[in-house]
């Protein structure tokens, strides 16, 4: 720029989301109890069928802890830093849907911001 400063590079990737797939020892809640890399595997397929997938478009990725067990299973969606809780495939397949292709956030599986381990 003109002014000196520099302009960010544009992100490899439009919207990156990331799965939690932690698996505790011991009974310990976590979002692999939740059939989470089911969830996964759909949101991957669904986002592929749509042509979504690669560079300018959608990442899907597998995460360890994300820290937010109690709201479990989570999935993350950047760069909006939007968390969802999920419950089935119908919920994956609105994420991608909604969020992933349309840009439009998916307000009733929102994380409640309050909600952590």
């Amino acid at each position: 720029m003109a002014d000196g400063t520099a302009t960010p590079p544009a992100s490899y990737y439009q919207r990156h989301i990331f799965f939690c797939l932690n698996q505790r020892e011991g009974g310990e809640a976590c979002c692999a109890d939740h059939k989470a890399e089911d969830a996964f595997a759909r949101c991957k397929s669904r986002a592929k069928a749509l042509g979504l997938l690669g560079p300018g478009g959608v990442r899907v990725n597998r995460a360890g802890c994300l820290d937010r067990c109690a709201g479990g299973p989570i999935a993350v969606v950047y760069p909006e830093a939007v968390w969802y809780s999920y419950v089935d495939q119908a919920d994956i397949d609105e994420i991608v849907e909604s969020h992933l292709r349309d840009g439009v956030v998916v307000e009733r599986l929102l994380t409640p911001p309050d909600v952590g381990r």
